[in-house]
């Protein structure tokens, strides 16, 4: 879950983006920032205290390699605020943003066996037509849940696997 920090800079960026018609660039500079940022080391050093913050701000600039100039002023103001840690959460609400202004919206089964290819589409494709959006399925497999799927998209969760099932026929059988 987004901090309420990191859904400012992802919108500050998103709007950025949407100005500039660069949303997708803008999508591949948060994912070169994240990756800088989530390298254990390179964190350590850019949110060590007992480095001045000018002497950090300047670690990132270096590395033109790595960063265009636009992600390198996005890492630098992260670094400057003490945001590091919140790059992450930076990106996935800028994607979140991004397939929302798009019609876009992504759901994840969960099934204890992996779904093949034509199940997959047409999971993805009932639940378009059912949501009138363009659905993007990922499948996440869990042994756990026995069998059945649960299956998750935005603040939405319907849980129709065997696991629930034995757990909420065993709460009735405890209750009677």
């Amino acid at each position: 879950m987004a901090t309420a920090a990191a859904k400012r800079y992802a919108r500050a960026v998103f709007e950025l983006a949407q100005q500039e018609d660069q949303v997708e660039e803008w999508s591949h500079r948060l994912a070169r920032v994240r990756e800088l940022l989530s390298d254990p080391e390179v964190a350590a050093v850019l949110t060590n205290p007992t480095i001045a913050t000018e002497r950090r701000e300047g670690l990132v600039a270096t590395a033109p390699h790595l960063l265009d100039q636009e992600s390198t002023n996005l890492a630098r103001l992260l670094v400057e605020s003490g945001r590091v840690g919140e790059a992450k959460a930076i990106e996935e609400e800028f994607h979140r943003l991004a397939d929302e202004a798009a019609g876009r919206v992504h759901a994840t089964v969960t099934t204890a066996i992996a779904l093949e290819a034509p199940d997959r589409e047409r999971v993805a494709r009932e639940l378009s037509k059912r949501l009138e959006k363009d659905v993007r399925v990922s499948v996440v497999v869990d042994p756990r849940i026995l069998g059945g799927m649960k299956l998750q998209y935005g603040d939405h969760v319907v849980d129709a696997s065997v696991a629930t099932r034995l757990e909420q026929l065993r709460r009735r059988l405890a209750a009677s």
